[in-house]
């Protein structure tokens, strides 16, 4: 009880992340890589944030939506200054926090930064002890930072319940829009009892529900199994302000074939997730970038009705479909193949997917672009997905004749 009566004044309404934020953040494909001595191009630097800035604002991802710059983990100092105040390794950031905010803020992007609720970061870090939490903020705010991902390393389970809240009143009270990302559920088991997710609706922007991603094929099938098999509680805390966080886009790196990185973008998309990419951008192929500067996947995530999708069919031939609905009456259905052997002919009809009945959609294949053809709820159809890929489809209602 005491904790409902305390709701409203930890409510975050803080008007950010309407849609799910967008942007790049270091930590899959740079980890905690701090030797800027053997390894200066790849190493948790200022340089790495500038020359990513630069690419986020040269090649086309700005105008798209992309406009997070994330550090992750690793960029601070290992103590605290003589005032308490976090600070930036000297060496790896020698110009500070509020002169890399300011040229990324030049470039029309936004910055995020890392912290901790505990005693360390999960790097080993200096943390943000429950002593520090308003000082923190307070930093952040005046280095000009716009997103904060705080993190649950070395801290109890009663220190998260103080502390996740506590950070969000005191972003609030820097006066700066802060977007405010948690990883409090994920250091929970990320369910009910022991994750309210009606409370963390009013405390964070996003959240990690589950753990880190990796570069593989498999850790994206564990994230996508653990997200849909418990998607009757996760779908309905999602919306406009606050987003489940399934954790980072690894397309453009090493460990997914072109369809596996296709399914990751239309699934993360079908998932109204955040959509960052942790990627070497200096690098990037010409088809990963093709996937993620995909038009008409990046207006479905970003649909203002913020509704996460859900799967709604599971066969034993091991295709999956999933649905989102999205605003003006428009749907985008995903269907995925987990074989292994060769492309696959699913045969089905929208009626059976549950749409209305006598209705008529217009369907445009998302990523080959092309609009298909109008088709009506009873239509038999088929398409051919190839194994760990997708077929995504953009379905807009169309008027119907007069009978």
């Amino acid at each position: 009880l005491a904790l409902a009566l305390a709701l409203p004044s930890v409510a975050l309404e803080n008007g950010l992340a309407r849609t799910p934020p967008m942007g790049w953040m270091s930590w899959e494909r740079f980890r905690c890589n701090v030797d800027c001595q053997a390894d200066p191009r790849n190493c948790i630097s200022e340089q790495l944030f500038f020359e990513m800035a630069d690419r986020l604002a040269d090649d086309g991802w700005r105008e798209l939506g992309y406009e997070y710059i994330n550090i992750d983990d690793c960029w601070s100092a290992k103590q605290r200054d003589a005032a308490g105040q976090l600070v930036p390794d000297p060496k790896r950031f020698p110009s500070g926090i509020k002169v890399l905010a300011d040229y990324v803020h030049a470039r029309g992007l936004k910055l995020g930064i890392y912290g901790d609720l505990g005693i360390f970061t999960c790097g080993g870090y200096p943390g943000t002890m429950l002593e520090h939490v308003k000082q923190d903020a307070q930093t952040f705010a005046v280095w000009g930072v716009d997103m904060l991902k705080l993190d649950g390393c070395y801290s109890s389970a009663e220190e998260q319940a103080k502390g996740y809240p506590e950070m969000a009143r005191a972003l609030n009270a820097t006066g700066r829009p802060i977007v405010y990302s948690c990883s409090w559920p994920a250091y929970q088991g990320g369910l009910p009892p022991k994750v309210n997710y009606t409370i963390l609706a009013e405390i964070c922007n996003l959240w990690r529900n589950y753990d880190d991603i990796q570069d593989s094929w498999d850790s994206v099938l564990s994230i996508v199994d653990w997200f849909f098999t418990n998607q009757d509680v996760l779908q309905p805390a999602a919306g406009p302000g606050h987003w489940n966080d399934p954790d980072m886009l690894i397309i453009g790196n090493f460990g997914l074939s072109y369809e596996q990185s296709r399914s990751q973008m239309a699934l993360w998309t079908v998932m109204a997730a955040p959509l960052l990419m942790s990627t070497d951008l200096r690098t990037i192929s010409p088809s990963a970038k093709e996937i993620l500067q995909n038009r008409l996947m990046i207006q479905i995530n970003q649909d203002p009705l913020g509704i996460q999708g859900r799967r709604i069919v599971k066969e034993k031939s091991h295709i999956e479909v999933f649905l989102r609905p999205l605003s003006q009456g428009a749907s985008a259905l995903v269907f995925f193949s987990r074989r292994t052997d060769m492309p696959f002919r699913y045969t089905t009809s929208l009626a059976k997917l549950h749409f209305p009945e006598d209705a008529l959609y217009e369907v445009q294949d998302v990523y080959a672009g092309k609009v298909i053809g109008a088709l009506r709820t009873a239509d038999n159809f088929s398409v051919i997905i190839n194994p760990s890929g997708v077929v995504m489809w953009y379905l807009r209602p169309m008027a119907l004749p007069v009978q």
